[in-house]
């Protein structure tokens, strides 16, 4: 099955199958040119799932402000990382790989991982597993060294964590 095509849920429930069972073999054979639609369309499934069973789960008393909170997250945190990652990378090893490709390993590897990231507790697993596919996306799909891998992810997660740490202060409220 061509992955070149337009966005569809077989394609979603391919791309499912293939990052649950051979997820070194998926980003091997992802093709360059994959754009942002297929890669977005996968995650927004995803975090649609993900949101759902979050408020389902949690039982709040206003299901779409939360609703609409773990979306956003969902969504906007992968653009977030794949962004600073993609900073790291052209600061350190230049524009070697595109931020199409760069953010479709971090939306496929986040797609997954937010199936099972509503459960609670499933945190302590599903972040190392999320990580460790990008880490397998970088390698397979950008021919990147582990030094560099570590590198990009480590960097981009100290960038993430300084951040917000400093903007906590700022929207936490005044005791």
């Amino acid at each position: 099955m061509p992955l070149t095509q337009k966005f569809s849920f077989r394609f979603y429930f391919h791309v499912l199958s293939k990052m649950l069972g051979e997820p070194r073999c998926f980003f091997s054979e992802l093709p360059v040119d994959l754009g942002f639609i297929k890669p977005l369309g996968f995650l927004i499934v995803s975090s649609i799932f993900f949101t759902g069973a979050s408020v389902v789960s949690s039982m709040p008393s206003n299901p779409i402000y939360l609703g609409s909170i773990f979306f956003v997250n969902a969504v906007g945190m992968v653009l977030i990382a794949s962004g600073l990652g993609y900073m790291v990378m052209v600061m350190f090893l230049g524009r070697s790989v595109s931020f199409k490709r760069l953010f479709s390993i971090y939306a496929f590897s986040s797609g997954i991982t937010l199936l099972a990231a509503w459960i609670p507790f499933f945190i302590w697993f599903t972040e190392p597993w999320k990580w460790w596919l990008i880490g397998t996306g970088m390698a397979r799909s950008c021919g990147f060294r582990s030094w560099q891998i570590i590198m990009i992810i480590g960097l981009s997660l100290g960038i993430m964590i300084l951040f917000f740490l400093t903007v906590l202060p700022l929207v936490s409220p005044i005791k």
